[in-house]
């Protein structure tokens, strides 16, 4: 079946949302109906939370476009008849929205497994004693060597803020890249290892590694 259940970027941070349209469509009502529905039981409805929305441009008019998170949508739908198309619309789309909320669940896991590494890795540039502008540079060097990117550009390919965090925004595969990367990197800075010999490993041991990743895109 079509894609039922979206989220408005790649931040891991997002709640996966479903929309009027979809509802009306594989529920087999019209539109209006569904709408008229939202407004009728908004109150109803915000109790799951803000109804989110969008306005789209559909030829030389706008139309607004609701977004309904899951508790949102279930809710809606009993509203609707319990036909055939409805309930089968109901079970794909909670089969969806689990999906959706199980991939953000393995993303959160990994990034918080990244954020402990990271604390491991930046007490071990201190200990060191390099200097603070070291942070990033082996920052970029983590990122380069794990995904191809630095800061900068990762951010630019996500479509993120100037000052957000683009490990937010990464795959479970590509955290788990950067991850690692990280392990081997503070590994080689307890080991007493200069910046420039830590680049040359990375260099050489990582490339293979690094082919088997896509590289980052912007988010929808």
């Amino acid at each position: 079946m079509k894609e039922l259940v979206f989220i408005e970027s790649e931040d891991l941070n997002c709640e996966p949302f479903t929309t009027d349209e979809i509802i009306a469509e594989f529920s087999g009502n019209n539109r209006d109906s569904v709408t008229r529905l939202i407004r009728t039981y908004e109150n109803d409805l915000s109790e799951f939370g803000t109804i989110g929305f969008e306005i789209r441009a559909s030829g030389r008019a706008r139309k607004k476009i609701y977004h309904l998170n899951q508790q949102q949508a279930t809710l809606l739908i009993t509203y609707l008849d319990n036909t055939e198309p409805v309930r089968n619309f109901k079970k794909e789309l909670v089969k969806q929205f689990y999906g959706m909320e199980s991939e953000l669940a393995a993303r959160r896991l990994e990034r918080a497994k990244g954020k402990e590494i990271r604390l491991t890795m930046t007490d071990a540039i201190k200990q060191a004693g390099f200097n603070a502008h070291f942070y990033k540079h082996f920052t970029n060097l983590v990122y380069k060597k794990a995904l191809g990117f630095n800061a900068k550009q990762l951010r630019e390919a996500r479509g993120t803020k100037p000052k957000a965090t683009p490990l937010d925004f990464l795959t479970t595969k590509e955290q788990a890249a950067v991850n690692q990367i990280e392990e081997l990197t503070t590994g080689l800075i307890l080991l007493g290892r200069s910046y420039d010999d830590i680049k040359l490993i990375l260099n050489i041991g990582v490339v293979i590694y690094q082919t088997t990743l896509k590289k980052p895109e912007k988010a929808r």
